[in-house]
Parts: structure tokens; sequence; C-alpha cells
């Protein structure tokens, strides 16, 4: 007896006598014996492990062994010829590394060739999987758990065939293939079928073979087999509208096809959709293997014939939605967006489950915390984020604002942590989206803080400066009038009307004033945000291809807020640079007569706020308003004139007033009513 290693890696004694060939497995104990009258054909092949020998029999059984060392090969050879009346041959395997052969099939084995010399051998036992493609036959290979690394598929491309044959020549390799495989094979006739069900991952109709022990999805194109183990949870789902339903099943290990794992089956139903069904059973044989969970003949609607039958055949209980209610009325799920892609998220008693592209879900113990974090592009609605326990996150998306109150007092009673709960708690409705991302740097926010910032220190250093040139601007222009003639005060009340509707507006609003900006003016500089932004700009674009404009402020927001304090200093002295440049710009345009007509209307309106508080006082507001008008180095004729008419039609208004309604009429509106030309009640 010698000690060998066998094909699958298992160490065992290998040993030759008279009557028969044994090998028995170190590891399981598992005994190979080939009784010497049955031996056919012995090879003797040089393989990664030294050499090795291939044994096949009459009935059509391989057994291939390696671990021998050279020198055996002749004591071998002259035991088999004394003893089998075998000739041990030697045959070389083909190293070239071609991918293009022929496939042949002898007994359990698929060898692949090169010019009649094998390239690599398939035990077809080995084979849990067979699919089948246009020109492309799969297959997968049963896990080795003791081995580290595992050859776990293999795919064969096969051309077709001559027009005038009438066998596919991948069926047929298909076929010689299942017929030697491990590949889960149907027992007799299948429990039930359902035709034709639109399944959403994998995408396609299926019909459902429901087998004892296994599911088989039959497509147009892909095969899939399912055993019952291998399935960890079922969901019935409704549809947000009450309509529709799905049912998914959760998959360990998940269905493969080429690259891409399905760990959800996704069946979609229609409530309307009718069913009887009778299953390929007896009475007693449903009652004595379903204990009462399923009868021979039943009927209903499809979706809860499909359910019930498989939580009988799987043994497991079916989740449904919990008592959460969403903002639409009898709907138990959100809409939302996951990676692009928009669905329904459905908030469970143990966790969510979002459907269906591509499918999550997420139990509440592997959940670390939750956020809720304001839309990106729309105040309308909300970001829901999950992070778990591993460290990934999930970003639901586009959630309607009105979903926040329910939402949150779910995730609130089943004592999840919210990330933000300082925040958001107590808030609702708009309110909520007011503050709702303080942390996050709004590029517009702190532009519009920095250039009011501005315009403060300018108002205040430059008050006097703008007064004394009022003055001089209104001289120049009532200087190019037409004297004090009636034609010419008419012409000439239109500006003063201007100059009083500004002035209320800026009482009120006094933001208003940017319809009235200095165009020539200098621009006022930047701040040192705005400064960084604008050489960064481009950067940011290249590095991110596709950004929307709102995207690179809220980018640029995060970048800024990174940046060190060295970094910012500079900025900030670029800024401070900026300022004084500025700053010496303006006191030049101003010395050179620049931006004097907007000041001349300030003075104007001041003067003219001045009167009306005196005539609210009733304290010689005639008197000083002649005193002030007399002033011919300050005011134009024509503001006289105005004015004095003015203050004239005012009196005789008030006297008519007090006669008709027994009290004062308001100086605002007399004001307001002379200067606009018109007459208000």
């Amino acid at each position: 007896g010698r000690t060998k290693k066998a094909f699958n890696d298992n160490d065992g004694r290998l040993r030759f006598s008279k009557q028969n060939v044994v090998y028995k497995s170190s590891k399981t104990g598992k005994v190979d014996n080939i009784p010497a009258a049955e031996l056919s054909v012995a090879t003797w092949r040089r393989v990664c492990l030294g050499h090795g020998i291939k044994l096949a029999t009459s009935n059509g059984h391989v057994y291939k062994y390696d671990g021998f060392r050279d020198t055996d090969y002749e004591r071998i050879s002259e035991f088999f010829k004394a003893n089998y009346k075998v000739e041990l041959t030697e045959k070389d395997m083909c190293v070239k590394g071609w991918n293009w052969g022929t496939a042949k099939f002898s007994g359990p084995l698929l060898s692949f060739d090169v010019n009649d010399s094998s390239v690599f051998e398939i035990p077809l036992a080995s084979v849990s999987q067979c699919a089948t493609g246009k020109n492309e036959v799969t297959l997968e290979f049963h896990q080795n758990d003791d081995a580290e690394v595992s050859l776990m598929e293999v795919r064969f491309y096969v051309p077709p065939g001559p027009a005038d044959e009438g066998a596919d020549p991948v069926e047929a390799f298909a076929q010689n293939v299942r017929s030697k495989a491990d590949v889960i094979q149907a027992t007799g006739d299948a429990v039930c079928v359902f035709k034709e069900l639109q399944c959403l991952t994998p995408r396609g109709r299926y019909d459902i073979l429901i087998y004892p022990a296994f599911l088989h999805l039959h497509g147009k194109t892909f095969d899939y087999k399912i055993p019952y183990t291998t399935v960890l949870r079922l969901f019935l789902l409704p549809s947000k509208d009450q309509r529709q339903m799905f049912f998914v099943i959760s998959l360990d290990p998940p269905i493969k096809q080429g690259q891409t794992r399905y760990h959800f089956l996704i069946l979609h139903f229609s409530k309307e959709e009718e069913l009887k069904l009778t299953l390929n059973m007896s009475e007693e044989e449903v009652e004595k293997r379903y204990e009462g969970k399923l009868s021979k003949n039943m009927s209903g609607s499809l979706y809860e014939m499909v359910s019930r039958v498989m939580k009988a055949l799987v043994n497991r209980k079916i989740t449904v939605p919990g008592n959460f209610q969403g903002n639409t009325p009898g709907a138990q799920c959100i809409t939302c967006s996951y990676k692009a892609q928009s669905g329904l998220l459905y908030p469970l008693e143990r966790g969510f489950i979002y459907v269906h592209k591509p499918p999550v879900h997420l139990r509440f113990e592997e959940i670390s915390s939750v956020n809720f974090a304001r839309g990106t592009t729309t105040t309308r609605s909300f970001d829901f984020e999950v992070e778990t326990k591993q460290g990934n996150q999930f970003t639901f998306s586009s959630i309607e604002r009105e979903e926040y109150g329910k939402l949150f007092d779910f995730v609130n009673a089943k004592k999840l942590h919210i990330k933000n709960r300082g925040f958001k708690e107590g808030l609702v409705g708009a309110s909520w989206y007011s503050d709702s991302d303080d942390d996050q740097h709004d590029a517009y926010l702190e532009r519009m803080k920095a250039e009011g910032k501005i315009r403060e220190e300018g108002d205040g250093s430059n008050d006097s400066d703008e007064e004394t040139g009022e003055y001089d601007s209104n001289a120049s222009e009532s200087d190019s009038g037409s004297g004090g003639d009636g034609s010419g005060d008419e012409g000439k009340k239109k500006p003063a009307k201007k100059a009083k509707v500004v002035k209320e507006k800026r009482e009120r609003k006094p933001r208003k004033e940017k319809k009235q900006k200095d165009t020539n003016a200098p621009k006022r500089p930047m701040s040192s945000y705005m400064l960084w932004l604008n050489s960064s700009r481009e950067r940011i674009k290249s590095e991110n291809p596709g950004i929307s404009i709102t995207e690179i402020s809220k980018k640029a927001g995060e970048m800024w807020k990174q940046i060190g304090k060295e970094d910012k200093e500079e900025w900030d002295g670029k800024a401070e640079e900026a300022k004084k440049t500025y700053e010496k710009a303006m006191k030049e345009y101003r010395e050179s007569g620049g931006g004097s007509s907007t000041p001349a209307k300030k003075e104007s309106k001041k003067k003219a706020g001045g009167k009306k508080e005196d005539k609210k006082r009733k304290s010689g507001g005639g008197e000083k308003e002649k005193e002030q008008g007399g002033n011919d180095s300050f005011k134009s004729r024509e503001f006289i004139s105005s004015e004095e008419s003015s203050s004239d039609g005012e009196r005789k208004k008030a006297k008519k007033a007090k006669k008709a309604k027994g009290k004062p009429q308001s100086r605002d509106k007399v004001l307001h009513c002379h200067h606009g030309n018109n007459r208000m009640n």
C-alpha cells in the first residue's frame, strides 16, 4: 500500500492488489473499490503534483489519483500487465494555452482537447448548475469548503452548427452535461406550475415550477433552480396605489447570471388577477406533507396563491408591513429614490426594505444611526440617510416633506439613533427646512453678508460727502431749466414725484435702493470666500465632470470649510486689499463728480422728510418751508415753487377735511396725492 493524493484534494491510501484497486480517504473515510475485472483503461500522465493515474472501468466510471513519483511508472506498469492484463499508457497533456478546441464527453468526464491532447478535464459530478444562452453554456460547480480558492464557473462558447442540422448544438452540449452532472433534478412532476409571472429581478416573464425541494424559474433566455434551503425571508408588500402587490424572496447564496448576482427575487402581481390552482398530488399526500397549510384545490388572487404555496414549501413566515401609515391614505410605504432610481421604501416592524432597483433590506439590528437631511435640489423634499454598523451608508432621497412627520415618529418609536435629533425634534412643516442644514456652508448667504457689511461701511463713512453733492446735483438741474414760469414748474414736477416714491420705498424696503445703482461706479470688492471660489471653480468642474451649478456651490462650501487657517488668512488678505482698492477708486470717482445724482435725491428726501415732521407738529411749518426755499445756494426755483404750491394745497385740503369730517386729514396722504397728481380717498 502507498499513501497517495486523490483528484478532489483529499489525502488517502491507494492499494493495488490482484483482485482490486482500493482507495480510502483519510479525511472522510470514503472508500473507492475498483474490481480488477472491471478495469479497462489505465493512463499515466504528468500533472501539477508530479504524476497521476487515470483509471476507467467497463461500466463507465473514471477514477483519477495523483502524487506519484516518476520512478513509480515502471513498477506500476509491470503490475498492471501481470495482474490486470491492462497496459499503463503514457499520455501528455496539452500545455499550449489555446482556448479553442473540442469538447468530448467520456462517461462522467468532460474533456477539452486541442489536437487530440487533453487540456483539462471536468468531473461532471462536481457540476451544480448548467445554464444555456445564445451560443453559450455555463457550468457552475459545488463550492469546496475545504479549499481556500475554488473554481466556481466555466463558460463554453458553442458555435452554431450547419443550417440543415435540426439539433441545437448548445442544447445538445447542455443535455450531455446534465445527464451526468450533479444538477438539481426534478424527481417526478412539479407540485404546481405558475405560468408567465412578471418578475422584476431578474427582469422578464418566467414560468415558475414548484418542486418539493426547489423552485425552478424557466424563462425564454435563462433558467434558474433555487433550492428552498437558500431562501432566507419572504415579503408580501402592497404597492402605493393599493392595486398591485410585490412578493419578494430573499436568497443566500444569491442566484447568478454571469457576473450579476440576484440576492432578491421580486414578483409583481395585480390584485385583480385570479387563479384556480390544483396541486399535482392526492388529497391524502397533500394533507400528510403540508399538514393543512395547502389543499388540493385552491382559488383566489394570484399573489395569494403564490405566497401561500411558497410559505408552505419553504416553511417560513411571510413578512408584511406593520402599522406604519404614510401621508397618502392607506399607503404603507414612502416614494423615494435610491441611486437615481425611483422606488418604494417600506418601514417594517424589524427593518426597512426598498423595492425594486436595486432591492435593499436593512434590519434595525444592523443599523447604527439614521439622519434626516434637507434635499439638495429643492426644499420640497428631504433625504433619509441610514448608516449601518459596518460603515455602509444608504441614502433615500426625494422624499416629500409631508412624509417627514410620520417617518420621524416611526424611527423615534423604534428607538433608532437619530443623528440630528436636536435640530429636528419639535420642528414641523416649512420651519424644518429653514435650519435643517445649519452645518452646511451657504455660499450665497456668505456673499450677501459680505456685500451688506461693505454697504454699511460705505454708507456710514461717506454720508457728509453724499449730502454735499446732493445739492450741487439738483442745483445744476434747476439752472438748466427755463426760469420760474408755469410750464417749467409743471415739467419739473415728475422728478419730485420720483424722489417722493423712492423715499417711501427706502423707509419700508431698504433693499430697493439697488434699482438706482450707479452702473459707472467701481464694483464692490468680493469676500475672501468668493475670491477663492472664482479661482477654484474650474478645478472643481474638472474634478467632477457634469456637476451642476448648485452642486458646485455645495461642493465649494464643503471644501472651504476644510481649508486650513493659513490658506484662509491668505484669501482674507486678498479680500482686504481688494476692499482698500475699492475705497480708493470710490473716493476718486466721487471727487471727479461721479455718482452725484443719487446723493442729490437722498438729500431732497431728507429735507422733504424734515418738512413733513414740522407740518405734523403744526409749529410754523409754512415759515420754515419759505425759509428753506429761499436758500438759493442749495435749492432751485422750480423746487421752491413746487414746495410752496404743495404747502398751499395742503392747507386748503386740511380745512375742507375738517369741515366735512370734523377731524384733521392725514398729512402723509396730502403730500403723496399732490406729488402724484392723483386724488386718494
